[in-house]
């Protein structure tokens, strides 16, 4: 069975870089062309650049998953998996304790096994594409950051979820999904405010005719915004975004610098406007809903599955502990939802094109929806051939060109 499950995840790598393959040499097939929609937004040089950055980014995105799926194999199937959870084991701490450290040791490998590719893509990609403004000081600075928030995280999330296992055997799988979701919509509210804030420097919308603007669209679409913020993106990358956060009635805005540089008053307002799309549709909570669905029925399957006591025996494990059972079962839902992605990606690019049509029809004003799309995607390099089946497969979004020509004809 073990060499089954092995097969299967082998065969699982081999799709995803198929799907990589197929991208890849779509790009070098075509990126040299521009676009009907972009004519006249796109020349050659940054049609090359395009491309280039595509490639790069995309090889060593390549690289980055066959190292990982051979340190995964290592693991799960060398023998590594159960000699790790023996020397957690040795080290004779409390239950709730030994679990905690059983996670967060293995938080910590991976963060530093990633470390290489992430330097290389922030100061060896992102810094030849003129991307990339982020120092040495701040990069360190962020990791520091990110690993004691992490452990934070990690730490009391992992120490309640075994206070709850061991408070109630019986019936804790419940109680774990009960805690995941209470967990996730805590750390979604405070994010803004703790956070988030302790990367970047959030400050009050400086042109505030722009923020009147914006609050008089956000209450024509019936959303309450308490305030308009921008945040020094700059400092690290050049790459533009914007976004909601808050839960209730009250939402914040929230506009990088650099988007705010780049786009006009219009385009920064249909921007908006797609957001809101996806705050009027409800395709935030649809979201969660479809998630904890998935976490629900894959919580009890798992404290059904752990009852049995086969998984240990399966990989060959010695000390037999709950935690390396919770960690199997996690690397089998990896394999297991894999053929579930295109149809995730598939339900978000429909929300998406939900939101393009709210913001068109919002602001009366689709062509400037049309030219954000278009300035965003060429200051990013982004992608402008992907292979249609890499994308229906991973795109979140639809492709921009697709975007732009919808939002197009259906004005038209």
């Amino acid at each position: 069975m073990l060499t089954i499950i092995l097969l299967i995840y082998l065969s699982v790598a081999v799709v995803s870089y198929y799907l990589e393959f197929l991208n890849i040499r779509q790009v070098k097939r075509y990126g040299h062309i521009v676009p009907r929609e972009f004519a006249g937004s796109v020349d050659d040089g940054v049609l090359k650049k395009t491309r280039d950055y595509t490639l790069e980014q995309s090889r060593l995105s390549l690289v980055h998953s066959i190292f990982n799926d051979l340190v995964v194999i290592l693991f799960f199937f060398g023998g590594l998996i159960s000699i790790y959870n023996a020397w957690i084991v040795s080290l004779d701490l409390p239950f709730i304790i030994s679990g905690t450290l059983f996670f967060l040791f293995l938080v910590y490998t991976k963060t530093l096994l990633s470390l290489p590719f992430d330097l290389y893509s922030t100061f060896g990609i992102e810094n030849k594409y003129g991307f990339n403004t982020m120092t040495g000081k701040l990069w360190v600075s962020d990791l520091l950051k990110a690993i004691i928030l992490t452990t934070i995280l990690v730490s009391s999330a992992s120490l309640s979820v075994f206070f709850l296992i061991r408070l109630r055997p019986d019936s804790w799988w419940f109680l774990v999904w009960l805690f995941s979701l209470l967990f996730s919509l805590f750390i979604l509210y405070i994010s803004p405010y703790v956070i988030e804030p302790l990367f970047n420097k959030i400050t009050p919308l400086k042109d505030m005719a722009l923020e009147g603007s914006i609050k008089d669209l956000m209450k024509k679409a019936g959303i309450v915004v308490s305030r308009v913020f921008q945040i020094d993106a700059s400092k690290r990358s050049r790459h533009s975004n914007a976004y909601f956060t808050g839960i209730g009635k009250v939402k914040r805005i929230v506009l990088y610098d650099t988007l705010l540089q780049k786009l006009d008053k219009d385009e920064v307002l249909s921007v908006l406007a797609h957001e809101a799309g996806h705050w009027k549709k409800r395709h935030i909570l649809k979201r969660i809903v479809l998630i904890e669905a998935f976490s629900f029925i894959g919580l009890y399957i798992a404290f059904k599955i752990i009852r049995t006591g086969y998984l240990s025996s399966l990989f060959h494990i010695q000390s037999d502990t709950l935690f390396v059972k919770l960690l199997i079962l996690g690397f089998i839902w990896g394999i297991v939802s894999f053929p579930l992605t295109p149809l995730m990606s598939y339900l978000s690019r429909r929300h998406e094109k939900e939101a393009d049509v709210f913001a068109a029809e919002l602001t009366g004003n689709p062509e400037a929806m049309a030219r954000s799309l278009i300035k965003l995607s060429t200051d990013n390099l982004s992608n402008l051939h992907p292979h249609p089946l890499y994308a229906s497969f991973y795109y979140s979004h639809p492709p921009v060109v697709k975007r732009v020509r919808e939002i197009r004809g259906e004005a038209g």
